[in-house]
């Protein structure tokens, strides 16, 4: 395929990757660290092909964000429940799944990180059954795009699965494309200080910068964002702070469509809540990227006027007019199977760490100070452009962990011969 010419600027290992993405059929792991444009080199290289590349997410909230399937629905796999060989002896003998898995020759798999290792092994092992032929997934091409350095796979101990030590993962070959710019935040000392905590590292540098943002909560603007690790504590903080505002509130439901099934897992996957509960002058997220590039997923604004089908937010110092969205399920076949339809919007005033990854805020208060999984205290700290956009609530050295196997992998040091490529710009470099 050969590259067209880009009308968009691109960091110089954005356009190594994108070259990469197009001029080669190898198996891509696309990676880097939050903020350098994963999922916009991803969008811009699906909108440039000429026939359509299913996107399959790892979780059901990834996948309404991207306009994709999970990767279990679309590989048949259901639950995971049973051995390895019963998984794919299942999904194997599924008509549809057969029939898909036939037809495709690109597969884009976003936020690989949260794949566990008997899925991926599942799935391809699946690919190779169907498609009758002993290469990696059946030839089809795999484009696995994520940072293990963030949240990990759901797993009941200690031992996480993560979807690099499957067999799958070394048949597969990837090589690795590294964004390594990160267009978040030009701080070059902030940068630093991440990559330490990237890695569980409490420097005394570390101990130095996070000891400087923890500020008394009557110090800090009760609007910024709070994001705390317990979903109870972010409902909590978000109902005191709209009920202290004056005026009435205006409940909009959220309109479910769709098989029950679904609908279920709409109410508790979509960036939306079932009562979205808004009042003039609340403090409010925008959980879309806009085509328009206005504002991203992430960006924060204040209620100005709520009509029954129009809120007018101040974003930004600008009026901005936003319309209801609509987020879809879909299922194994890319068909709409619910939708979750309302403003794309929620009370910001807290949020949950794992729901917000992915997104970017101006501003951050965050509380680091019983945190359980690798990479909360990274993803929490990153969401913010700058340093000084960060404070805290408080933290304590237990909760800045990292999987030592994740830096192995990352830097080849795993017992494998998976290939660790890190790509430059070469002379002349990519277009």
């Amino acid at each position: 395929m050969t590259s067209q010419t880009n009308p968009v600027e691109l960091t110089p290992s954005q356009a190594a990757a994108l070259h990469l993405l197009e001029e080669s059929d190898e198996n891509i792991f696309l990676t880097g660290g939050p903020g350098t444009g994963k999922s916009f080199l991803i969008r811009l290289f699906l909108n440039r092909q000429k026939e359509a590349v299913p996107v399959v997410a790892s979780t059901g909230a990834a996948a309404i964000l991207v306009g994709g399937r999970t990767f279990h629905s679309f590989f048949g796999l259901g639950t995971e429940q049973g051995s390895l060989e019963a998984l794919v002896d299942r999904a194997a003998g599924k008509a549809q799944v057969k029939k898909r898995l036939r037809s495709i020759r690109t597969l884009v798999i976003d936020e690989v990180s949260m794949l566990s290792q008997t899925a991926l092994d599942a799935a391809e092992k699946v690919s190779r059954r169907l498609r009758h032929s002993n290469l990696a997934w059946g030839g089809i091409r795999i484009i696995a795009v994520g940072d293990f350095a963030q949240l990990p796979p759901i797993s009941r101990d200690k031992d996480r699965a993560w979807c690099f030590k499957a067999a799958a993962w070394k048949r597969s070959a990837f090589r690795r494309a590294d964004l390594t710019e990160v267009k978040r935040t030009e701080d070059a000392e902030f940068l630093a200080i991440l990559e330490e905590i990237r890695w569980g590292r409490v420097s005394e540098r570390v101990r130095a910068f996070l000891d400087s943002r923890v500020s008394a909560a009557e110090d800090v603007d009760p609007n910024i964002p709070h994001l705390f690790p317990r979903r109870l504590q972010t409902e909590a903080f978000n109902r005191l702070r709209l009920n202290e505002l004056e005026g009435e509130v205006r409940v909009y439901p959220t309109e479910y469509g769709g098989s029950a099934a679904f609908r279920e897992r709409l109410m508790r996957d979509a960036p939306v809540p079932p009562m979205l509960e808004l009042k003039q002058g609340a403090l409010v997220m925008l959980r879309i990227n806009d085509p328009r590039q206005r504002f991203v997923n992430g960006t924060v604004g204040t209620v100005l006027e709520m009509l029954d089908d129009v809120l007018y937010l101040k974003v930004l110092g600008r009026q901005l007019e936003i319309e209801a969205f609509r987020f879809s399920l879909l299922d194994d076949e890319g068909a709409e199977m619910a939708y979750a339809l309302n403003f794309p919007v929620h009370l910001a005033y807290a949020s949950t760490i794992h729901k917000i990854q992915g997104a970017t805020l101006e501003r951050v208060h965050a509380d680091l100070r019983s945190l359980w999984e690798p990479g909360q205290a990274y993803v929490a700290l990153s969401r913010a452009r700058s340093a000084e956009a960060v404070t805290l609530v408080g933290w304590h050295a237990s909760s800045i962990l990292a999987d030592p196997r994740v830096q192995a992998f990352y830097e080849g040091r795993l017992e494998d011969d998976t290939e660790i490529l890190t790509l430059e710009m070469q002379d002349g470099g990519a277009s």
